[in-house]
């Protein structure tokens, strides 16, 4: 199999399967979501500062928690995720509680195809540019849809966990990005129990290339910084050691697992 070549197919394939467990998950808890929690943490909340009012594009936004979220806090919220089954939901959502959000189902390198706007904030969070190969066509994204003086957000696993196996005992991949990474998981990290046999097509991405893809396509950094912890329990052999602050247990707080950052287009 041509991973690169199929990856869009097989990961669209994999994300309608998660979404469907997603929606009934505790993990996810859309209930509470419905009744008014917010989804956002600290983390990102404090780098996107007062979004009243602001146009936010929301990259690879699943079924639209967290653009419904920043609606909530008064944004105006374009979501976009390649999953048909998580763009259906987050339209419901948004219609279900009559939030100024819209979404578009694609992938997200043919966007420029979907979407001619430009807007105040793009933000993307938690798991989201290991399922693509390229992220110098990603921040030529994130630079065209930014306004003069727009910023981007970005919250993500930090590149050092993924170089582990599942139970965080050995390492197996490489920090550098290099051939995609092809695997078959039981479950979904929101529910480890749900009866879904996923492939996926992923790829590890270090600091380094983050940071020169953004700086390269004319984006100044602005913040960044690096947590001993995740806001989500969704690895394995986890530790809570504060409200919302998980660590694998073995190695405490001896490795960074997540890190976050702002950029300003000038």
């Amino acid at each position: 199999m041509n991973s690169e070549h199929d990856y869009k197919a097989v990961n669209k394939a994999t994300w309608n399967a998660k979404t469907e467990a997603h929606l009934t998950s505790d993990f996810y808890d859309v209930e509470s979501f419905v009744n008014g929690n917010s989804s956002l943490n600290a983390i990102e909340l404090d780098l996107l500062g007062d979004v009243k009012g602001k146009k936010i594009l929301h990259l690879q936004c699943h079924f639209g928690q967290d653009s419904l979220s920043l609606a909530r806090l008064g944004a105006q919220v374009t979501g976009v995720d390649i999953s048909d089954v998580a763009i259906k939901n987050a339209n419901q959502l948004a219609e279900q509680l009559q939030l100024d959000a819209s979404f578009l189902c694609c992938d997200l390198y043919d966007l420029p195809n979907h979407l001619d706007d430009t807007f105040d904030i793009v933000y993307t969070s938690y798991g989201t540019i290991g399922w693509l190969p390229d992220l110098e066509q990603w921040a030529q994204l994130i630079s065209k849809y930014l306004k003069p003086k727009g910023e981007f957000v970005f919250v993500e696993f930090h590149p050092v966990v993924w170089m582990f196996d599942d139970d965080f005992n050995n390492i197996i991949y490489r920090y550098f990005k290099s051939d995609a990474i092809v695997e078959t998981e039981a479950g979904t990290y929101a529910d480890r129990t749900a009866n879904i046999t996923n492939q996926s097509i992923t790829w590890n991405h270090s600091l380094g290339e983050v940071l020169g893809s953004l700086l390269r396509n004319n984006l100044q950094l602005r913040a960044f910084e690096e947590f001993d912890y995740s806001p989500y329990d969704c690895f394995n052999h986890t530790v809570e050691v504060s409200p919302k602050q998980y660590r694998i247990q073995h190695l405490e707080a001896n490795i960074p697992m997540l890190y976050a950052l702002k950029a300003i287009k000038p």
